[in-house]
């Protein structure tokens, strides 16, 4: 499970942080032609946090979505901003019947399961699915960028893209669309994570801290050059995150 103290910080920044919009840029772009060619009446948000994104994505699409998470700390912060439908439980183990919904998106959440408890959680997501029924996920990429961030929040490990598609394959998935994101700062948390952290030997602590306004539209760039390059249906072949979307056979 995420570090309990991450949530404040997470609550503070998801709306305005250039990482969260930018990010969001991207989500949004590989959802849209999605939503305009298909309903989707019942969403799972596995791993929902503080809920903000299931309420962009109800306000958005219309979605009647149904936010999930394991921990108490993140859903305290989804009721007192008013996200409803909320539910407390195991991604591994989803407390909902076979077939229950039409899509199902799980961001940046597997990464703090332990290494090959992925394969459980995407054997409960193609269950709770419909046949046909769609999955994106998003996860932190390489081994390579782990960084005291990571300590902080309790990642316990970042993926390929590869074996990520290897697994939701064998979970009963067809891979619809599969890219790199946040690329183009990619020689920047290399430096910082490489190089920088391993001199200074900073304590863990939360990147998600606000910067500068300047700073902020500048990191901000690069990931709206991104969503435009993969919502025109480009990918990237490396990067900080792995976006994917399947649909259960």
């Amino acid at each position: 499970m995420m570090n309990p103290a991450e949530f404040a910080n997470i609550a503070a920044a998801e709306r305005d942080l250039w990482w969260y919009r930018g990010m969001r840029d991207i989500l949004f772009r590989l959802l849209d032609p999605m939503a305009r060619a298909r309903r989707f009446d019942r969403v799972l948000e596995a791993g929902c946090g503080t809920g903000y994104l299931s309420r962009l994505l109800a306000k958005r699409y219309g979605w009647n979505m149904v936010p999930l998470d394991a921990d108490s700390d993140g859903l305290k912060y989804a009721h007192e901003a008013g996200t409803g439908s909320l539910v407390q439980g195991n991604i591994s183990a989803l407390p909902f019947a076979t077939s229950s919904f039409d899509a199902l998106l799980s961001i940046d959440v597997i990464p703090h399961l332990e290494r090959g408890a992925e394969h459980l959680a995407f054997v409960e997501f193609s269950r709770v699915l419909k046949p046909g029924g769609v999955l994106v996920l998003r996860a932190a990429a390489l081994d390579l960028l782990r960084s005291r961030h990571s300590e902080f929040v309790h990642e316990k490990q970042r993926f390929t893209r590869s074996h990520l598609v290897d697994a939701l394959e064998l979970a009963g998935f067809e891979i619809d669309r599969s890219t790199y994101a946040n690329s183009l700062l990619l020689p920047v948390a290399l430096f910082k994570f490489r190089v920088w952290e391993p001199l200074m030997q900073p304590a863990p602590q939360s990147g998600v801290q606000p910067v500068a306004k300047w700073l902020d539209r500048l990191l901000h760039f690069p990931l709206s050059l991104e969503a435009g390059w993969i919502g025109s249906g480009g990918s990237l072949p490396i990067g900080q995150s792995v976006v994917l979307i399947a649909h259960k056979n």
